[in-house]
């Protein structure tokens, strides 16, 4: 059957050079970032550095904070690359601890920026920031879920999504000061959390293992 169409054109495909110049002009940023700090970066310094016209950087992000949105996207897309054999059979916990951490592994690279890339969406003078932020955090607790392979539903899912972006908020917030080897003590926090050490999240994350349903298998009613 063919497919049905609308009267809505395709958007065209992006070019490698695209994707490429996309890449250096966060890249540039980011290393900019480490030796003037965030608040520092300035968009035409950036373009001088790439040797390109300001108006090339300004036609790919129309500010700094959307760098950091394209820098934060790379993290949700490195925890959503194949996970490791046997994950399936991991309880839920493991699953989402997994997730969490490959999360946070992928922004180690420039940890302090980071920090300084949220503080600077959350500044009193930034309100513009403030909204995109939310939905940007209910977007990461969604993919977190999808990665962790979570399938509850209704006021669980609610419950779990409320417990999800606590705890992501409480982790990150360890994260950013965290300067021991390896992370490690990010990891002992969201272990402790997951396994019950925390109220707020850890017992509404526990439940039993439920082996992800097959295509073939019909919805729990």
């Amino acid at each position: 059957m063919a497919r049905r169409t609308t009267g809505t054109p395709a958007a065209p495909a992006r070019s490698h050079a695209a994707d490429d110049l996309d890449h250096r002009i966060v890249e540039e940023t980011l290393a900019l970032a480490e030796q003037v700090g965030w608040e520092g970066v300035r968009l035409h310094t950036v373009a001088e550095r790439l040797d390109i016209p300001l108006n090339a950087l300004a036609n790919r992000y129309r500010d700094l904070d959307a760098i950091a949105d394209a820098w934060l996207r790379r993290s949700v897309a490195a925890m959503l690359a194949p996970m490791p054999a046997g994950f399936v059979e991991q309880p839920p916990n493991e699953r989402i601890e997994t997730a969490i951490v490959r999360f946070l592994d992928a922004l180690a690279p420039h940890r302090g920026v980071t920090a300084a890339m949220i503080a600077a969406k959350l500044w009193p003078g930034h309100p513009h920031h403030w909204v995109p932020l939310v939905f940007n955090l209910s977007r990461t607790v969604h993919w977190i879920r999808e990665a962790a392979l979570l399938d509850a539903r209704g006021v669980r899912r609610q419950m779990e999504e409320v417990a999800l972006t606590a705890l992501l908020v409480a982790t990150f917030a360890v994260w950013c000061r965290d300067r021991s080897e390896g992370q490690d003590r990010t990891r002992r926090f969201l272990r402790r959390s997951l396994v019950g050490g925390s109220r707020c999240y850890g017992r509404l994350l526990r439940r039993r293992h439920i082996e992800p349903r097959r295509d073939d298998e019909p919805a729990a009613a």
